[in-house]
């Protein structure tokens, strides 16, 4: 199975686990992901979303928790997340050996190589960066878009190809970890306006970016997407990456396309190669033109350019 949402957690507590640790996991349509994923963050140290079944959109959502920790509030959250969607989803446990636990987190997150230019590099690993390739460090299991995943790597290939275009107000729509928007910092010199629904995300990206020595170009903020007031007060803009899901990014399209500068580039991740005819045409129906497509593995990544007022810049 391909992570969907790669590694959407929160940082790994490094203590001791008298109690033993458990995986726990409830398995949703896409629609119904935001508060399964809500409800598992409220009491587990680390929450993954994966692929469950591509063909219907159904997606694993699964946390690590200590034993027994947080019963009462899990129960509330999920028991909230049911009534909402209207979904029973029922919850499966399983034990999660301790010992090693988070050695093996860090032996699954060495050195990632995306595109030509970037390196990602976990805490854990000695600090000499690679003098061939801008490096990132990202805690190992910190946030989702560490590198690994196809749809980080599709953006971190398109944002290499369209730099050339030295775009000056940039978004990252969606931030997670904040892996493009440092990305975008760093290879471009730029300040990035780095936005997310979940204010964890947002805490995520600017101890990255200050981690990585870019505090000052990065600018973080909580929102819920284009009605955000920061997004709205920065736009029109020259680049914005949306590595999120494939229907919020059809919901968005027009906001998207009213918000791009003349010639402005969007890139947009985070769906399926099946999936990818259907957010291209949304974006169509709103005057966006395809530059071009990246594939990594199961996932497909679009960069799309506003027509009216083309130029290479």
């Amino acid at each position: 199975m391909s992570a969907a949402r790669q590694h959407a957690v929160r940082r790994p507590a490094v203590r001791r686990h008298a109690s033993g640790l458990e995986t726990i996991s409830v398995t949703v349509g896409d629609a119904a992901v935001p508060l399964f994923e809500s409800a598992l963050a409220s009491v587990c140290t680390t929450v993954g979303i994966f692929e469950a079944d591509d063909s219907q959109c159904v997606w694993r959502i699964e946390g690590v928790k200590d034993i027994g920790q947080g019963e009462a509030e899990l129960e509330r959250t999920l028991t909230l997340a049911r009534l909402m969607t209207g979904l029973d989803a029922p919850l499966v446990r399983e034990r999660t050996e301790a010992e090693g636990w988070l050695a093996r987190t860090y032996e699954a997150f060495p050195e990632q190589h995306a595109g030509r230019r970037f390196a990602i590099r976990g805490t854990h690993l000695d600090r000499s960066a690679s003098r061939a390739r801008l490096t990132i460090t990202l805690d190992a299991g910190i946030a989702f878009g560490s590198g690994e995943h196809g749809s980080t790597r599709g953006c971190l290939r398109a944002l290499e190809d369209v730099a050339h275009r030295r775009p000056r107000r940039i978004l990252d729509m969606g931030c997670g970890s904040g892996i493009l928007a440092m990305a975008a910092a760093k290879l471009l010199r730029r300040p990035v306006l780095a936005v997310d629904i979940e204010p964890w995300s947002v805490r995520v990206t600017a101890s990255n970016a200050a981690m990585n020595g870019l505090g000052p170009l990065i600018k973080t903020r909580h929102g819920n997407g284009w009605s955000t007031p920061a997004v709205r007060a920065h736009a029109p803009y020259d680049l914005v990456f949306a590595n999120i899901l494939a229907r919020p990014l059809c919901r968005m399209a027009e906001d998207l396309a009213r918000h791009l500068a003349p010639g402005g580039t969007a890139i947009l991740a985070g769906l399926l190669n099946t999936q990818a005819r259907m957010v291209l045409a949304a974006h169509r129906r709103q005057g966006l033109v395809l530059e071009q497509s990246y594939r990594e593995g199961d996932w497909t990544t679009l960069v799309l350019r506003r027509r009216d007022g083309w130029r290479d810049r």
